[in-house]
């Protein structure tokens, strides 16, 4: 049994690559376990970012699948839909193989680092929480003063670039998470159709089976893809983009512009996303 282990999960996001790069590059002398907790609803987008990161780490990052997939724990909890007020995706298909991977040592007496993504311009949030005391949790990035900008330079500096999905997706590379916005859905129609169609067939299982929440807030994902509906929610969209153009003080050294749906909604690929890694 070992008296150490190093762990550092990895979400197919931009934030937890840019720590794995970050610590393979500063603390090359670190046994670090890179990992991956697969909820089987992954878009394909991430496991090819996964392979890109895999070549720069030189090693591979073992993917932790839950026990039980999603169809069991929907039918578990009573065909409602995992939504920001029960998040139970989180807790059965992310936290839980953690734990399951790590318990035996944690109970063994085995000290456990974890390494966790949290930039240097959050100040406000805290990560995961270490829940037993032979854990330590780390913010690498953070303690770095790496920022949004850093991690983006880190990833293309090591030509592992950021997942494809962000150019039409702010956050997480879960196929039907929660926390997107209407024109996110209406592009994962555009982009796969199939898993679109998915998220449409667990939606009329939960309704049927009395679920108070459909996928996207105040509508179902078909009433979402109505022709009507999805020019409405393009035209929103286009306009919030206008008026944060217009907005924002423009900074004559940057050729960035606010093209990025995360740019458009203020938001970055983390918050809301999964406790483990941080997308």
């Amino acid at each position: 049994m070992k008296s150490e282990r190093h762990i550092l999960g990895v979400s197919g996001g931009r934030d937890s690559a840019a720590l794995a790069v970050y610590m393979r590059q500063h603390h090359p002398e670190l046994p670090i376990e890179y990992f991956f907790t697969d909820t089987g609803k992954e878009l394909p987008e991430v496991y090819s970012f996964l392979d890109r990161l895999e070549g720069f780490l030189g090693k591979p990052i073992e993917r932790l699948n839950p026990d039980r997939d999603f169809d069991f724990w929907l039918a578990e909890y009573g065909n409602f839909l995992p939504s920001p007020r029960t998040r139970w995706c989180t807790r059965q298909l992310k936290l839980r193989p953690l734990e399951q991977w790590i318990r035996g040592d944690l109970e063994a007496g085995t000290r456990i680092h974890s390494y966790v993504a949290i930039r240097a311009d959050e100040p406000n949030r805290d990560g995961y929480q270490a829940t037993h005391p032979n854990m330590q949790v780390h913010l690498p990035l953070r303690a770095a003063g790496i920022d949004r900008a850093g991690v983006v330079e880190m990833l293309e500096q090591a030509s592992v670039g950021e997942p494809e999905y962000y150019d039409w997706r702010s956050r997480s590379g879960c196929t039907f998470c929660f926390y997107q916005q209407k024109i996110e859905w209406v592009r994962l129609a555009e982009h796969h159709p199939d898993r679109f169609q998915e998220a449409v067939e667990y939606e009329k299982t939960a309704l049927k089976g009395g679920s108070p929440f459909t996928w996207s807030q105040g509508e179902s994902l078909m009433e979402l893809v109505e022709p009507a509906r999805v020019e409405q929610i393009k035209t929103d969209y286009e306009k919030r983009r206008d008026r944060l153009r217009r907005a924002r003080p423009v900074n004559p050294l940057s050729a960035r512009t606010a093209d990025s749906i995360d740019d458009i909604y203020g938001v970055d690929e983390a918050s809301g996303g999964c406790v483990v890694c941080h997308k």
